[in-house]
């Protein structure tokens, strides 16, 4: 019993340190949270269309519109989007539609699209009242074309400060009925989550078949880029239940990034390893600037007629397979402009490496690649009639760099997105890919050695 005390006054003699250091972490959690936004509501009025966005701190926004399309553009620093259930893009109003997301590390963005021109009624943030959090509020209002023109661009740029120096102006408007906001990716099961924690490079190895001959243990490392497309800001398509582009293909590029190194040979690059935008010529410059010798990039499209599904690979071709595969390039083109990027503003060479045909002999090899890869894809999945398609990506438009574009299926169909947001199919695909990619690799060996 005498031995209590001796236990107990140690413990109190630490206290002040350890409430000091709680204290400390606890401060230093705080600074480097993010911001929060935990709400976004539009509202439509006799005058003006009223946008909003509820957070948890006070910020500073940057906002200008750009045109053709028109788009309004709001600028914030890096924030984490806990929206209600699925915030979904809708038209209200003067606008069509709108996404947000991490534009660059650091600054996060949302694009507000109009269906004409707009001008800027009021932008302001407002305190906390009534149970509600800051506020940014933008009221957009019609314009004509030539007013607008007047200030586009970053000329035009508006600084709203965090903290107004006026009253409240306007009482907001009841919130429209809630929007549906993105799903997340299904979770694994715990036992597969807790197999692939424990050696994620094992598991691939051993799914995968190595080729007997083991063509690649005795040449250098090659070289790989994977492109998950679409990303923070840019959303791409929507599955059928509000699953996201972008969500797919980073966790498919990562299952196929962790099969290449699982063979070895490989020293694997991603464009983007988290949801953040990635504009289409610095995706092919990324590729380019690594020294790449491959460059995957990966889709999950979306269309009209749910019935339609299975995988297709595209090469680049100006002159489009099929009316449907010029349709999709067209769309996939867009990104920059989905993302509120002023491509008017590109450089002329810049513009060249993304608008001129790649090299023959690159289209050959682009060519050859995507043959391995619609037969190593066949063996496991559903394909695409015409499995091997040509359109005009800009992604694929490195002069130097062998490129092929993976579409991994239809979100627009049921089976095909269920099935996407299944981790063991990605993995299946993910197999087939590395097999696709190693027998490239292989012929390509062999025509050296002749």
């Amino acid at each position: 019993m005498k031995a209590a005390p001796s236990i107990i006054r140690p413990a109190r003699r630490h206290l002040p340190t350890l409430a000091w250091l709680l204290a400390f972490l606890v401060a230093a959690a705080t600074a480097t949270a993010s911001p929060l936004v935990h709400d976004l509501r539009l509202g439509e009025h006799p005058e003006y269309t009223r946008f909003v966005l509820e957070m948890d701190s006070p910020l500073d926004f940057r906002v200008y519109t750009l045109g053709d399309p028109y788009r309004v553009v709001i600028d914030l620093p890096e924030v984490g989007w806990r929206l209600p259930k699925a915030t979904v893009s809708r038209a209200v109003g003067l606008v069509t539609g709108f996404r947000y997301g991490l534009f660059r590390p650091g600054q996060s963005r949302v694009v507000i699209d109009a269906k004409r021109p707009v001008g800027l009624r009021q932008a302001l943030v407002l305190p906390p009242r009534k149970g509600l959090g800051f506020r940014f509020v933008l009221d957009l209002m019609a314009v004509d074309r030539a007013s607008f023109l007047k200030r586009t661009g970053l000329g035009g740029m508006m600084l709203v400060q965090a903290v107004p120096m006026i009253d409240e102006p306007l009482v907001e408007d009841a919130a429209p009925p809630p929007l549906r906001a993105a799903i997340p990716l299904p979770k694994p099961s715990p036992a597969t989550a807790a197999r692939t924690a424990a050696n994620p490079r094992a598991r691939m190895l051993a799914r995968l078949p190595v080729p007997r001959q083991k063509p690649l243990q005795h040449l250098r490392r090659r070289v790989v880029v994977l492109d998950p497309g679409h990303g923070g800001i840019d959303p791409g398509a929507t599955g059928v239940n509000g699953i996201h582009e972008k969500h797919i293909t980073l966790a498919m590029a990562r299952a196929v990034k962790d099969g290449l190194e699982a063979v070895g040979g490989f020293k694997v690059m991603l464009t983007r390893n988290r949801d953040v935008f990635i504009r289409l010529r610095d995706r092919v410059s990324f590729a380019r600037d690594a020294g790449a010798e491959l460059f995957v990039s990966l889709h999950a499209d979306s269309i009209g007629n749910p019935r339609i599904r299975g995988l297709s690979v595209y090469t680049l071709s100006e002159k489009a397979s099929d009316r449907e595969a010029a349709l999709l390039a067209e769309k996939e083109n867009k990104a920059d402009l989905i993302a509120g990027v002023d491509l008017s503003l590109e450089s002329e060479e810049v513009t060249n490496i993304l608008i001129d045909l790649a090299r023959r002999e690159t289209m050959n090899q682009s060519v050859q690649l995507a043959g391995q890869l619609v037969d190593a894809l066949a063996r496991e999945t559903k394909m695409l009639r015409n499995s091997h398609r040509f359109a005009g990506f800009a992604v694929l438009k490195a002069p130097d760099v062998p490129s092929v574009l993976v579409e991994l299926g239809f979100l627009s169909n049921r089976r095909d997105e269920t099935a996407l947001r299944d981790p063991g199919y990605r993995d299946q695909l993910a197999r087939s890919i590395t097999r696709g990619i190693v027998a490239y690799f292989k012929r390509v060996e062999e025509a050296n050695r002749r």
